[in-house]
């Protein structure tokens, strides 16, 4: 059994996640997460808050999850969000072109070729449909749009599309956004939500599916003025495998702490390379094992057309290579397609400490001249006129000016124009800040966590399977036991799970079958306390308190319990010390 294999099994066994609506035959690429699976989610995005939000001092919104169809119109997405499909000619599955050359092939990074050359590798090496096994040679390699359409009230007149990302909930409301952080940049917007994606083949349980949780952050900076506090990650070594690295014939994986990466250039963008650090320490947090994880640079055919550089962060899982999070450089890319497409001022006003004189170029055409000569398009030809001169004034110094309006040009005589550079006297100016983008994918956090944290050894000469997730994304904290059901330990059992719970803690009690195996229940499920109540414990109001990983048991008063279960669970005291 392969460990993704084995992870599905206990997944869905204790509980954390299993596939949706399977009393009526399932639709692939949905999942359910159960009671322990629905804690330890809630516990991963309470952990990305804590460090993105609250430490980093940034606000945290909730967006819609179906938004009209201009928002997707202006940011590309009904044009560019595309994955490579093939058909079957003999059954007609359809599958994801550059997956089955991946699997087939040496060739880890697909996307990044154009669909040509997918079709080409397709028939060279002889790739057969999984579902029938017919040859998949000279079947077209074409774009398949990912975005779920949806209908906005009722008819069709007002399309929609589920989300395929959280930001674009960020960008448009910017103006409202910026309003609220008093148009001080740089400023931070988070937020945790769903996400749709209508996947050619969704697969590895919850790796690929059409339904996910992201946690984003988009930061607005001044790209001319702000800068990261670099000095607070600069000695954190990341495991990084750059772009070069992976088209060299020997190239392989750097290890390079955060400010030789930047003084060597090989991460770019000083942002970015902050966030990798401050990231990477996050991930050992929830339990991402660092020996099975990576930063890798995107090639520059799979790098999205925002990103100026862009790296993921990975997870080795099965032998596979996950992306859990991608970390960007926008550039004012979102913000200057919702401006254009909108016609809303997607700026902060930045105010100079003392004013200044400059030289400024301004158009005021005359109107009884345009409206005449251009008719319906001659306001747009005016709105041209007057980005032009800011834009290159140097274009007003001939006879006549030409702009283009909607793939048409349009020539006006200079003097209709107006042109003039005058001097003026400024307080400010408007900026359209740069966004870096640190975007999580919960579920394969999720899914990484656990498999990093599935764990086999041998107690009393029994097999044991255990999760060895940290105390603070457990699902429950701990679990209490009466060492049987009678004679009072019951009731004392309950008392203290009662007491527990409202201390704070996540408690789980369990009075069903021999104690081992109540143990074994709570160690599979990555529970790290076990307390047992006794006859001892009714005479000396003591109880055993058993750790997970190394099954080590100690003798605790009741008294104080729950403080010391607490402090145990933050890592402010550790077993050795009780």
């Amino acid at each position: 059994m392969s460990e993704g294999e084995r992870l599905t099994e206990l997944a869905k066994r204790r509980g954390f996640y299993f596939p949706s609506s399977s009393a009526y035959g399932g639709a692939a690429g949905f999942w359910t997460y159960g009671p322990q699976g629905a804690a330890l989610k809630s516990n991963v995005e309470d952990a990305w808050r804590d460090r993105y939000v609250v430490k980093e001092g940034h606000q945290e919104i909730s967006a819609p999850d179906v938004m009209p169809e201009p928002v997707f119109e202006a940011s590309g997405h009904l044009d560019g969000f595309d994955d490579m499909i093939v058909e079957c000619g003999e059954c007609g599955a359809t599958h994801r072109a550059d997956h089955l050359v991946e699997d087939n092939t040496d060739i880890e990074e697909a996307e990044s070729l154009p669909n040509e050359e997918v079709m080409e590798l397709i028939a060279e090496h002889g790739i057969e449909c999984p579902s029938c096994h017919a040859s998949l040679a000279d079947r077209p390699v074409d774009n398949f749009n990912l975005m779920f359409e949806t209908n906005i009230g009722p008819g069709s007149s007002s399309p929609g599309y589920l989300r395929p990302e959280t930001a674009q909930g960020i960008f448009v409301e910017f103006p409202q956004l910026s309003e609220y952080a008093r148009n001080q940049l740089p400023f931070g917007v988070a937020q945790i939500g769903k996400a749709y994606r209508n996947e050619i083949s969704p697969r590895k349980s919850l790796v690929r599916v059409r339904e996910f949780t992201q946690a984003e952050l988009e930061h607005f900076v001044d790209p001319e003025e702000d800068e990261p506090p670099l000095s607070e990650v600069a000695d954190v070594t990341l495991p990084l495998y750059s772009a070069a690295e992976q088209q060299a014939a020997d190239g392989g994986q750097r290890e390079l702490t955060v400010r030789e990466a930047v003084d060597e250039g090989v991460v770019e963008s000083e942002w970015v390379a902050y966030y990798l650090g401050v990231s990477k320490g996050w991930y050992e947090r929830i339990g991402v094992d660092m020996d099975r994880f990576r930063y890798r640079q995107h090639l520059a055919g799979e790098r999205a057309h925002y990103a100026s550089d862009c790296w993921d962060a990975e997870s080795e899982v099965d032998g596979d290579w996950i992306e859990i999070t991608g970390f960007a450089y926008r550039g004012d890319y979102d913000l200057s397609k919702h401006a254009e497409h909108s016609g809303e001022d997607f700026t902060v006003f930045k105010q100079y400490d003392e004013p200044v004189t400059v030289e400024r170029a301004t158009v005021d055409p005359d109107m009884s001249y345009l409206g005449p000569e251009f008719g319906g398009s001659a306001g747009a030809v005016a709105d041209a006129l007057e980005a032009l001169a800011e834009r290159n004034p140097d274009a007003f110094d001939a006879d006549e000016v030409t702009v283009e309006v909607d793939g048409e040009d349009y020539t006006v005589p200079v003097a209709e124009t107006n042109f003039s550079v005058d001097e003026v006297t400024e307080n400010g100016e408007h900026v359209r800040p740069h966004v870096v983008e640190p975007s999580f994918g919960v579920s394969r956090i999720i899914y990484t966590v656990l498999a990093h944290s599935y764990e086999t050894d041998e107690v009393d000469g029994e097999e044991r399977t255990y999760l060895s997730l940290p105390a603070e994304q457990a699902p429950t904290t701990v679990g209490v036991f009466p060492l049987m059901d009678k004679d009072g330990m019951d009731d004392l059992a309950r008392e203290i799970a009662d007491d527990l719970r409202t201390a704070g803690l996540s408690v789980t009690y369990d009075d069903s079958g021999a104690i081992g195996r109540r143990y074994r229940r709570q160690d599979e499920v990555g529970t790290p306390y076990c307390v047992t109540v006794d006859y001892e414990s009714l005479e000396e109001d003591t109880v055993t308190v058993r750790e997970r990983d190394t099954t080590e048991q100690k003798r605790l008063p009741v008294d104080g319990l729950a403080e010391t279960l607490e402090q145990l669970s933050t890592g402010d005291r550790t077993f050795d010390d009780l």
